[in-house]
């Protein structure tokens, strides 16, 4: 079965935002009512509280006093509610997240319906009282709906996220094809190499471009009083800045992605450690605002569904250091050098265009290893024998 998501655009009513407003509260104050006593009972028992001991709550809760507004929510929101902690939970146990979180009213909200809802010419139509909402529907929603996640940004706009579910598979794996190598950098966002051609795609620098007009607009925020209509006016204000600065760069790395994967089988990227590289102050605003992990995430995906494959080269391999014509390694490159030269072929070397060959090579040779198919057209594969591995650990091949 393949599994697809929509994002679409809300235009509520004033009534319907109260509403939605009132459904974002219930689901939030659940959400941290059951990690609260999942909590507490852990502390007490040694032992979390599952699914439906969770929901097994809201029956005495919507009939209490205190929290009888909790009624007026659709019982689905907070069941869903529910099922996300559990998930959460499971993520954590499982190392693949950090432990769940209280949710706050500041920030984007988001309430989720499991099934009942229904696409209409230019409508969304939910089960509750939300009923009937204008969308705008930029493509066709194929398939069964699943889920359907309601979302608030912090500027204001209201979203949907649909979920749909439909028959067949994607295509098989093949590797037959054009082989790139992609290093990621600062002042060049990509450098490609095909074996035979090294193309540099310069980094646009999104948030530096709306450095000066943030910096303005959060100075006007700090100065208003909090709790205040006119903070709130220049807290969206503040938040479009941002939203314009996220749209612009997931613009540019879908046009880039796309642009790989179509005019190439196979992509290898290093796998950074990005969480890790932001630690370092001088760099941490520049790394964080190229956005490599989305890059890699987008090509993995867009692979998969063509039937590509993306090769992830370990993070200690030496792409850098490593000569691409003779395979001899130097000891020492520091950041600041941008070219060397060889000293035992006396090759020339552009320090990312020389990466970036490197990178597909070393990519090739792993398919190889593993028993995969490749073409090598366009430059050379290393020799299996010559210089050990230098890899610490296996690499990991990244399936989307």
């Amino acid at each position: 079965m393949l599994h697809k998501a929509v994002k679409v655009r809300l235009y509520p009513t004033p009534e319907q935002e109260v509403l939605l407003s009132q459904h974002f509260g219930c689901a939030r104050w659940w959400w941290n009512y059951a990690l609260n006593k999942s909590i507490e009972t852990y502390k007490e028992t040694g032992k979390s509280l599952g699914q439906s001991a969770l929901n097994a709550f809201l029956p005495k809760l919507k009939k209490a006093e205190e929290t009888l507004w909790l009624s007026e929510c659709y019982s689905q929101v907070l069941q869903a509610t529910t099922l996300n902690l559990t998930t959460a939970y499971k993520n954590f146990f499982a190392g693949r997240a950090r432990f769940p979180r209280y949710k706050s009213k500041h920030g984007k909200q988001s309430i989720q319906y499991p099934q009942n809802v229904k696409v209409l010419e230019g409508l969304v139509q939910f089960p509750g009282k939300v009923g009937k909402v204008k969308a705008k529907l930029h493509r066709k929603i194929e398939g069964t709906i699943k889920t359907v996640t309601i979302s608030l940004d912090p500027s204001g706009k209201y979203f949907a996220s649909i979920l749909t579910e439909a028959e067949g598979e994607n295509p098989e794996v093949s590797t037959d094809g054009k082989v790139i190598g992609i290093d990621l950098g600062l002042s060049h966002f990509a450098i490609t190499s095909d074996g035979s051609k090294v193309s540099k795609y310069n980094n646009p620098k999104h948030l530096a471009k709306h450095e000066k007009n943030l910096k303005r607009k959060q100075q006007k925020l700090a100065k208003k009083q909090k709790g205040s209509n006119s903070r709130n006016k220049a807290k969206k204000t503040v938040a479009k800045v941002y939203e314009r600065v996220t749209k612009s760069r997931q613009d540019f790395l879908h046009k880039l992605s796309r642009k790989l994967v179509n005019e190439n089988q196979v992509v290898v990227v290093e796998n950074l450690n990005v969480k890790g590289m932001v630690r370092n102050h001088n760099l941490a605003k520049a790394i964080s605002d190229t956005g490599w992990g989305t890059f890699v995430n987008f090509l993995a995906y867009k692979l998969e569904k063509k039937g590509g494959k993306l090769v992830e080269v370990d993070r200690w391999f030496p792409s850098s250091k490593l000569c691409s014509n003779c395979y001899y390694q130097i000891d020492k490159l520091p950041v600041d050098v941008r070219e060397w030269t060889c000293p035992h072929c006396g090759t020339r070397h552009d320090r990312d265009g020389n990466a970036s060959t490197n990178i597909r090579a070393e990519g090739i040779r792993m398919l190889q290893t593993d028993g995969t198919a490749v073409s090598a057209e366009g430059g050379g594969v290393r020799p299996k024998l010559g210089r050990k591995s230098v890899l610490r650990h296996s690499p990991a091949n990244s399936e989307a």
